[in-house]
């Protein structure tokens, strides 16, 4: 497995405090199968100064400690991308990163407010080549009044990140709501931890696949944590990786909505989410 985003680096965000708390994490992942981590800080001008020469100085010394302590874990840069303005310009100045220098780029907004101009920012990196990812999009609060524009920028061709831990209930109900309903939608493409710790937000992503597993089977969950990742990290182009499956039938609906509950009712999975979140 591959995970495109985490905050693994010590001591750059509000992520992995030190070495120590890097190198547990970095044995989690190697527990897990996890082959590779993109580690991405927040750029967040006011809050979090980085830089991409910072991560990538920062990236280099955890790999080669990381090598020195026999954790066989590779390591690549990225950057929890904030809105700002150019941002397209920041890409390209190398103060903003993209995932390990490829077309594929991580862009966090606000999470209660949704920016007014916020499809015309991906609209912009898509013109650019890039291929925009929208990180956690079923954490953020405003998703809640504002779906239609995550249906619009996944039909324009942005990718959507969901996070491990909001299938398995960890940011509560809502979140493992809309993580539940995208996937079963076909509008999730990564699936990632956004780890920050080995205890309150670990390295989860084995017990996320086999969550999502649950919804829309192996095949799905198997490219949403290897074959997409790890086309990014080739720099693929969007249309040579599998399209996000979803649950492509009624029939199919029922069938994992049954494995997932472990009933044998029947139920669609949204029509008992629902009843769960009245």
């Amino acid at each position: 497995m591959f995970d495109l985003h985490s905050h693994l680096l010590p001591g750059l965000d509000d992520g992995s405090p030190n070495m120590g708390v890097s190198f547990e994490m970095a044995r989690a992942y190697v527990d897990q199968g996890v082959l590779c981590v993109v580690c991405t800080p927040h750029i967040l001008p006011g809050l979090y100064h980085n830089t991409g020469p910072d991560i990538r100085e920062a990236a280099a010394s955890l790999q080669r400690s990381l090598d020195e302590a026999g954790i066989p874990l590779h390591i690549a840069t990225g950057a929890d991308n904030h809105i700002v303005p150019d941002f397209v310009e920041g890409l390209r100045r190398g103060h903003l990163l993209s995932l390990d220098d490829t077309a594929y780029v991580l862009v966090e907004p606000p999470h209660h407010i949704a920016p007014a101009r916020l499809e015309d920012l991906f609209f912009s990196l898509l013109v650019a080549g890039y291929v925009p990812i929208l990180t956690h999009p079923e954490r953020l609060t405003w998703i809640e009044g504002k779906y239609d524009v995550i249906e619009r920028l996944v039909a324009r061709g942005v990718w959507m990140q969901l996070t491990a831990g909001s299938l398995l209930g960890r940011f509560g109900r809502r979140p493992r709501y809309w993580a539940q309903r995208m996937l079963e939608e076909g509008r999730a493409h990564i699936l990632a931890t956004d780890a920050h710790d080995n205890t309150s937000r670990p390295p989860d992503l084995l017990r996320g696949r086999e969550a999502a597993a649950k919804i829309v089977g192996e095949t799905e969950a198997y490219n949403l944590v290897f074959a997409r990742p790890l086309g990014v990290l080739k720099n693929l182009r969007s249309g040579e990786l599998p399209e996000p499956e979803g649950i492509t039938s009624e029939d199919d609906h029922d069938a994992r909505a049954v494995q997932t509950s472990g009933s044998g009712h029947g139920r669609g999975l949204r029509e008992r989410m629902r009843r769960f979140l009245a």
